[in-house]
């Protein structure tokens, strides 16, 4: 038994659940694959993968299951590394160096993935669902993802930003509420000024826009899925939820901070990357609040041996460890289980949308 909304009925899914394209390592083949068979939509969080690794993932997963899934990338932003002195980004990083016994880089080889190449492998593996983040693809890349037969979800943070998707074509809205994990998909005006909880922005995305509409941000139950079709939504978006599971691809100690943390554990931060992101406190972000540091993905490149050398360390506190303002709801099962259990419960507070 399912619940069906416009949402189940657009993608071809189950249930209304979408694992959300978390970029990094957490969105392994074995978790997208799982989420998939349950009866959500798994979701490739491929925004840092080469396209030779988009394509091997997206392999992985057809190995494993037949149902639809999405991959998601981050639309390009312009940046300019010319505007920073290599010298003066690292300094504040130095002393982290040190204490991992790694020297900083002579030179950064690349700063992003080239997204154009991404796409191309998109659009010819066919993949049955596109999302994406931080903007909007030109009108020549969303008409061939239309030509390919490729439904497309865009990262809505207000309602301004949602009608523009609207209008370039997007089958579906993700409302991105402040309570969410990870990078704040703000791409009209400054990132404070859209920080809207997810209560707030759904209904107003509901009643603005006629696509529709995926709740994302401090979603971890059954209670947050029934509460999102209340307010508007035809289904939700879970990132922070499948993160302990034994398929994400996360570091351990990571799992351990998501399933301990507090609700006022999780912080705004630009500084592992650049872009405003929400993730759990820990040293690195409380020594570099305040500082200035490059726009993404400047940042975001120079701090990539930090973080890395931290992770083979087990060295927590230098990790960036993103997650939303719910985390402590999070359990250590299979992502199926999670899949199961949040439709179980929204189906049982609201019998009258079981099918």
């Amino acid at each position: 038994m399912g619940l069906d909304t416009g949402l189940t009925r657009l993608l071809g899914v189950e249930h209304p659940i979408i694992q959300a394209g978390m970029a990094g390592g957490a969105t392994t083949p074995g978790l997208v694959a799982a989420v998939s068979e349950a009866g959500g939509l798994g979701t490739i969080g491929a925004a840092y993968l080469s396209p030779e690794a988009i394509r091997e993932a997206i392999s992985g997963v057809r190995a494993v299951t037949e149902r639809p899934f999405a991959v998601n990338l981050f639309v390009p932003e312009p940046f300019d590394p010319s505007l920073y002195d290599s010298e003066v980004v690292n300094a504040p990083l130095a002393h982290y160096r040190e204490e991992l016994s790694i020297e900083a880089p002579a030179e950064i080889p690349s700063y992003v993935q080239p997204f154009e190449d991404q796409l191309t492998v998109v659009l010819e593996e066919r993949v049955p669902v596109f999302s994406f983040t931080f903007g909007v693809p030109d009108e020549v890349r969303l008409s061939a993802l239309k030509e390919a037969g490729i439904l497309t979800l865009g990262t809505a943070t207000t309602v301004r930003e949602a009608l523009v998707l609207e209008e370039r074509g997007v089958d579906a809205v993700v409302g991105q509420g402040s309570e969410a994990g990870g990078h704040r998909g703000t791409f009209i005006g400054d990132f404070e000024s859209a920080l809207v909880g997810t209560m707030a922005l759904v209904p107003q995305l509901a009643d603005s826009v006629s696509v529709p509409i995926v709740a994302a941000g401090g979603i971890m139950d059954g209670r947050g899925l029934a509460a999102a079709l209340v307010l508007g939504a035809e289904g939700v978006q879970m990132g922070t939820a499948f993160l302990p599971c034994p398929e994400s691809g996360i570091h351990p100690k990571y799992k351990e901070a998501v399933l301990e943390a507090e609700s006022e554990e999780t912080a705004l931060t630009r500084a592992f990357s650049g872009k405003p992101a929400r993730g759990i406190r820990n040293r690195f972000v409380e020594e570099m609040e305040g500082r200035e540091v490059p726009v993404y993905p400047i940042q975001n490149a120079y701090t990539r041996d930090i973080r890395a050398a931290a992770a083979r360390e087990d060295r927590i506190e230098l990790m960036s460890l993103w997650a939303g303002q719910a985390a402590r709801l999070g359990r250590a099962v299979p992502a199926a289980e999670v899949v199961e259990s949040v439709a179980r419960e929204a189906i049982r507070l609201s019998p009258e949308r079981g099918s």
